[in-house]
C-alpha cells in the first residue's frame, strides 16, 4: 500500500501541506489559538504531573505496587493526551471557522477546484453554524469522555485499562475532530460524516493515533492543530469526496 495513502501517510503529509506557499498564511490563526491554549496547559501540567500520578498509584494494593514501575509512564501519557486533547479541542473550537477555512483552501490547492468564491464573508456567514457544529462533535464526544475519565479512577483496573482504552478513543474522536472540517465545507451532515470514516476506519484510526501521539509531544504539540485540519483535507480529497 502506499504510504500516503494511509492514515499515518496522510497526516505526515499535513506538515508538508501546512508550509506551503499560498497555504501558510491561514495557518497562523489556528496556530496562534493553539499556542495560546496548549502552551498555557502544558506549563500547568508539568507543574502538577508528579504530584498527580504519585496520587493515583498510591490507591494500587501493596501486592501490585510492582506495577508502578509500568503504570508511571502509562499515566503520565494518558494525563499529557488528555490534557494536550481537552485543551486543542478548545482551541479548535475558538478557530473553527479559521480551522474550516483552511480546510478549504487546501481542497482547492489540492483539487485545483474553487469551494466558494466569497472567501472571508463566507466564513463570516457561516460561524453560527459552524459553531452549532462544534458543539455538535462535543456532544458526541462529552458522554464518552466522561466515561473514560470515571474508568480511570477505579483503582488498579482503571490505571491498568484507562491508557489503552483513553488512546484508542482519543485517536478516533480527533480523527472525527479534523477530518470534520472538510466534511462541513460541503455541508455532510455530521451522522453522515460517521458513517464515511466507520467504512474506512483503518486509515481513520491510524491518523487519529499520530495526531494523538504528536499532541501529547510538547513544542510539537503546538503546531498540530493547523497540521491536522492539512492532513485530514488530504484524506478527505483522496478518501471520502467522490462517495459524499
Amino acid at each position: 500500500m502506499n504510504k500516503a495513502n494511509t492514515g499515518f501517510g496522510y497526516f505526515m503529509q499535513g506538515f508538508q501541506i501546512a508550509f506551503m506557499p499560498g497555504i501558510r498564511r491561514y495557518v497562523l490563526m489556528p496556530l496562534l489559538a493553539n499556542i495560546l491554549l496548549v502552551g498555557s496547559a502544558m506549563y500547568y501540567l508539568f507543574s502538577h504531573l508528579n504530584a498527580w500520578i504519585e496520587g493515583w498509584l498510591g490507591y494500587l494494593p501493596e501486592f501490585l505496587s510492582w506495577l508502578s514501575y509500568i503504570l508511571w509512564p502509562l499515566l503520565a501519557l494518558t494525563i499529557l493526551a488528555t490534557f494536550s486533547y481537552f485543551f486543542s479541542t478548545l482551541a479548535n473550537f475558538i478557530a473553527a471557522p479559521f480551522n474550516g477555512l483552511l480546510a478549504e483552501k487546501v481542497e482547492e490547492m489540492l483539487t485545483g477546484n474553487k469551494i466558494n468564491d466569497e472567501g472571508l464573508m463566507s466564513v463570516v456567514k457561516d460561524v453560527p453554524r459552524i459553531m452549532a457544529r462544534e458543539w455538535r462533535k462535543l456532544l458526541y464526544t462529552l458522554p464518552k469522555a466522561i466515561g473514560l475519565f470515571l474508568l480511570l479512577l477505579i483503582p488498579a483496573i482503571g490505571q491498568t485499562i484507562g491508557p489503552f482504552a483513553w488512546f484508542i478513543f482519543t485517536a478516533w474522536m480527533l480523527a472525527i475532530q479534523y477530518c470534520d472540517y472538510p466534511f462541513d465545507n460541503h455541508k455532510v451532515p455530521f451522522n453522515d460524516m460517521r458513517l464515511s470514516m466507520k467504512q474506512k476506519q483503518g486509515k481513520a484510526y491510524g491518523f487519529g493515533m499520530l495526531v494523538s501521539l504528536f499532541t501529547a509531544i510538547p513544542i510539537l504539540n503546538l503546531f498540530i492543530v493547523p497540521v491536522s485540519v492539512c492532513g485530514a483535507t488530504a484524506m478527505w480529497v483522496q478518501e471520502f469526496k467522490q462517495h459524499s
